[in-house]
């Protein structure tokens, strides 16, 4: 373990949607500077249990605990100022504001602060860079990715929730983009990624946390998840 307790605790979460039980009695620990994939095929629970943790869905029961502190009951705005950031499927960026601004406008800090991270940000994804003038709806599909996580890094998160980033991505858009997730936990912020492409999803991660039907059928180190046959990882994603 990388802390003296976990980032984030979630135990036994239940959360439903209607009749429908979307997780069951899950838990999950998580440590710091660490990166946690989540893989399961499209409806396994990945991306509810992402917006569990930020706030936007409230579990039914159980815990989350984060930064040491309950959150179960906290809204996301009071999440987010603890250290939370949520990169939703889809790259959700603002389409009509420059590359700058979307960055800018996610730094609740003093300018210097502010520069500080936005010139983290840049380092984090040179191609950025000269694209800062820009409208975002100008940008490629691997730029707005790019800007989307580095908007969130913006706000100083402690852990990055990360929804399905590598969708719609070329190859090598998807290689350079996880070698850039890969560097966040060794800068200190851990991640918890949900993502089908469990390849690349696998080379980067230290843990894996597999879903099936809201249920956890596995949850161990990232090397021993691709080598359990019995959990057809293949049929996830790319692999």
């Amino acid at each position: 373990m990388k802390g003296s307790a976990p980032l984030l605790r979630i135990q036994h979460m239940t959360v439903r949607y209607g009749r429908t039980v979307a997780l069951h009695n899950l838990t999950l620990l998580q440590d710091q500077r660490s990166i946690v994939a989540l893989l399961g095929a499209n409806g396994a629970g990945k991306s509810t249990l992402l917006k569990a943790v930020m706030g936007l869905v409230p579990p039914a029961s159980g815990s989350i605990q984060f930064a040491y502190r309950h959150v179960t009951d906290e809204p996301p705005e009071a999440r987010a100022a603890m250290g939370l950031a949520y990169v939703p499927e889809g790259r959700r960026v603002f389409p009509g504001l420059t590359a700058r601004e979307n960055l800018e406008v996610a730094a609740f800090a003093g300018p210097a602060e502010r520069k500080r991270r936005l010139d983290r940000v840049l380092a984090l994804f040179p191609p950025l860079a000269p694209q800062l003038g820009r409208r975002a709806w100008q940008l490629s599909g691997g730029q707005q990715q790019m800007l989307a996580i580095g908007r969130a890094l913006m706000t100083a998160p402690k852990l990055l929730l990360l929804d399905e980033p590598s969708i719609g991505l070329a190859p090598v858009l998807v290689e350079q983009l996880f070698t850039r997730i890969a560097s966040l936990a060794v800068e200190g912020t851990a991640v918890l990624l949900a993502e089908q492409n469990t390849a690349a999803a696998l080379a980067v991660a230290e843990r894996a946390v597999v879903l099936r039907e809201g249920h956890v059928v596995a949850d161990d180190r990232a090397d021993v998840i691709r080598n359990r046959p019995e959990l057809a990882l293949s049929e996830l994603g790319p692999g």
